[in-house]
């Protein structure tokens, strides 16, 4: 195959098709790497190589790294090729990429870790991500979830060993022929050089593949170590995405762009939420409906197929299915249990230091914060497609936990996990979306029923109806202060009022639980991880984090910024309360805190120069917030000032200025674009993105009447990156979290009224 075709981002392909169906045997995966019983799906062609299970190296000098991540945007695909170009020398222009299905040689052991709560029901393990349970777990189960930013920390130094070997062993072929030592031999941009003397990688892979690799895999020099610090325009290489052609001239392909031969197309319709039971339908609406290929009915949904995916959909709204079950879900009732939980339900202690509840037995102040159920909103609705022949199924999808995903489609139609195949695609927006699969069981069921290869596409409506949206938080955070201190925050509580939503969707993922039975296993459990991001990212001594669980009758989960991004809200909108209490500037309130936290301040700093921070005085419109997230040696940072007003047409934003500390920087220019999107992102979670539930259906239903954010709506934009040799952060979910509650702070600047509730302006939650 010609390299440029792969470089237009992973049509169906022989190979990949071949890559797929070793799923359930594989390759034996290169020895000096891992031990023999984790396989790896990538299959070299004829005229190709492989090293270590990572890359491919065809004759022709293309380099083909494997991507066991899910790309959704954010840049994935590049990034890791980035990290294999640079390891190995490759010529930017020579290097391709290939979705990889899973396997355990690619493991996310770093997640696996993280959600250790989820799976083993032993946090202890979530604190060690090097635990060797975790790990077992992981390469055992082929868990490769792409999930919380951890692609860099998952597959970066495995990706540089592999790509160091590689490099090691072309320069030995090629010292081989010349007859020197191959350490004396240069490995760059495609080519190993020795005096006069050069060789491409194509003339050298057939013989390097045949050596004995060194041992330790010979990296250069991390960047991390190299002196001095860089600058800013100095952070990482240029690197161009390699998704970008395809994407700005249409071929890129998506989990909908599939097309098989005798492909058919399916919309759905799920009962509303609280009546999920399908108990009728008039069949003899649609008989003799041109294109109509046929009717699945199942307990819970009715599904059209068609020629066309239109006429499918005509086809449901001529049917009018009708769902029964308890009384259909109202939010509106539903919600008030939260705030009323502060005075009924039981606190459950998640993370405690010093003794908060001695100091706060009469808080100095307290409020309470609260935010809407938040939905998805991807370009692309869930979309999938099946081939069902011969006890076997064929699956394209875009998933972000793909093994889990085959599992519970094979378990869906009653066959083993090895007669499934999984093809990754690409995803048109996700923001953690694909983490879900149960569209992949429906189209799973309705391929075999049907006999033909089929592609369902979730309708929007049923999409913000039947997808579990992010949870809604009642928060009440009160604070004791030093005293004759200013203001200083002597202890700090946190309640946080929601459903144990961390593991509702753990008992979705891991145990394979319908929404309605992971909601009712979940219900009155305290939640961790649902509370993550609760402690304030400064110098506070007494700290108390409890959850208040509270069971809603309709499903919740994860959402880009997650537990950070509420929590983001509530602790920023507070400290804002609290040096207003002080009479401080906000900016020095919170740098009074930092002592000991230099790269929060130097962000902080960076990003109040950067605006012109004029104090938070009334009528200015600024506002300012802060997030750290991850360890807290190493992590991301970022401080962020808005600038926002209210007009005719609702909230405002006019400017964002951020400083962003994520350690190494590995791609500068993807970096930008996550911290501008999720910028973005966290102006949509201010301003909209929320549902109501009315008898049991999303209101609004619809993209336009969410709130979205607009291109004229887009505020400019200033990104400031801090340079650093700590480890690299993936910044996707930063300026999610940070966008929020500055807003919020601007609009009391601008008004005078401080909003406590997200999205800004509604009523209730």
């Amino acid at each position: 195959m010609d390299w440029r075709a792969k470089l237009t981002a992973l049509p169906v392909t022989r190979r990949q098709l071949v890559a797929g169906a070793a799923v359930g045997g594989g390759l034996g995966v290169a020895w000096w790497l891992w031990p023999r019983h984790y396989t790896s799906p990538l299959s070299p062609g004829p005229n190709e190589r492989d090293f270590g299970g990572w890359i491919t190296i065809g004759r022709d000098g293309v380099v083909t790294v494997a991507v066991p991540q899910l790309e959704m945007g954010q840049g994935v695909t590049t990034v890791l090729a980035q990290v294999v170009a640079v390891e190995l020398g490759a010529d930017w222009r020579q290097v391709a990429v290939e979705p990889s299905p899973p396997a355990g040689l690619y493991a996310n052991i770093p997640l696996a870790a993280k959600w250790a709560p989820l799976w083993s029901n032993l946090p202890s393990f979530a604190s060690d991500p090097d635990s060797q349970l975790a790990e077992n777990y992981a390469r055992s189960n082929a868990f490769a979830a792409t999930a919380d930013g951890t692609a860099l920390a998952a597959y970066e130094l495995p990706l540089r060993e592999a790509a160091a070997t590689a490099r090691a062993l072309l320069a030995m072929a090629a010292a081989e022929r010349w007859d020197v030592d191959w350490e004396e031999c240069l490995v760059e941009r495609g080519i190993v050089r020795h005096a006069e003397q050069q060789l491409g990688f194509g003339a050298l892979v057939a013989e390097a593949a045949e050596l004995d690799p060194p041992d330790p895999p010979p990296l250069r020099v991390a960047p991390a170590s190299e002196d001095p610090v860089p600058a800013e325009a100095e952070l990482a290489p240029d690197f161009p995405r390699l998704d970008l052609p395809a994407k700005v001239d249409g071929s890129f392909l998506f989990a909908g762009d599939i097309r098989l031969p005798g492909m058919v197309f399916a919309s759905i319709r799920h009962g509303p939420l609280g009546k999920p039971d399908l108990t009728g339908f008039e069949a003899a609406a649609v008989e003799g409906l041109d294109g109509l290929v046929g009717v699945v009915k199942s307990r819970r949904y009715l599904a059209a197929v068609a020629e066309s995916w239109w006429v499918a959909e005509q086809a449901l709204k001529a049917m009018r299915p009708v769902f029964a079950g308890p009384p259909a879900v109202e939010s509106a009732a539903a919600l008030e249990a939260l705030d009323e939980a502060h005075g009924t339900v039981e606190p459950r202690r998640t993370l405690a230091l010093g003794d908060a509840d001695e100091l706060l037995a009469r808080p100095d102040y307290a409020q309470t914060y609260a935010v809407g159920p938040a939905v998805h909103a991807a370009i692309e609705t869930a979309s999938a497609t099946a081939r069902y022949d011969g006890g076997k199924l064929e699956l394209w999808i875009a998933a972000q936990a793909p093994e889990l995903t085959r599992r519970a489609a094979a378990k869906a139609i009653g066959i083993a996990p090895h007669n499934v195949v999984l093809y990754p695609t690409a995803a048109g927006g996700s923001f953690d979306a694909r983490l879900e699969r149960r569209h992949a069981i429906e189209v799973a069921q309705i391929a075999r029923e049907i006999g033909r290869p089929v592609q369902l596409t979730w309708p929007r409506a049923q999409e913000l109806q039947s997808l579990p949206v992010r949870t809604p938080v009642s928060a009440r955070l009160e604070a004791g202060f030093e005293a004759a201190s200013g203001g200083r925050i002597a202890a700090w509580r946190a309640r946080l009022a929601m459903p144990a939503t961390a593991r509702e969707f753990g008992y979705r993922l891991f145990d394979n639980k319908t929404p309605q039975a992971a909601l009712e296993q979940a219900a009155d459990k305290a939640d961790a991880l649902a509370c993550d991001g609760a402690l304030p990212p400064y110098g506070i001594e007494h700290v108390a984090i409890d959850h208040l669980p509270v069971t809603l009758p309709f499903p919740t989960g994860r959402l880009r910024g997650n537990a950070i991004a509420y929590n983001a809200f509530f602790i920023e909108s507070f400290i804002d309360e609290l040096a207003e209490r002080a009479g401080r500037d906000p900016m020095l309130y919170r740098m009074e805190m930092l002592g000991r936290m230099p790269r929060m301040a130097d962000t902080l700093r960076r990003a109040t120069r950067l605006a012109g921070w004029d104090g938070g005085r009334r009528g200015t419109g600024q506002g300012l917030a802060m997030v750290r997230m991850g360890a807290p040696d190493t992590g991301g940072r970022i401080a962020c000032v808005a600038q926002a007003a209210l007009g005719e047409g609702g909230v405002r934003v006019t400017r964002l200025h951020a400083a962003v500390d994520i350690g190494r920087v590995v791609n500068a220019d993807i970096a930008r674009q996550q911290i501008e999107g999720g910028l973005i992102f966290g102006l949509s979670l201010a301003t909209g993105s929320s549902v109501a539930y009315e008898e049991g259906r999303p209101v609004p239903a619809r993209l336009a009447g969410l709130g979205l954010p607009t291109l004229t709506d887009c505020p400019e934009i200033v990104v400031e990156f801090l340079a650093s040799d700590a480890p690299p952060f993936d910044p996707g979910e930063l300026g999610v979290a940070v966008a929020p509650p500055a807003i919020a702070n601007a609009l009391y600047s601008a008004t005078g009224v401080r909003f406590r509730r997200l999205p800004l302006l509604s009523e209730g939650l």
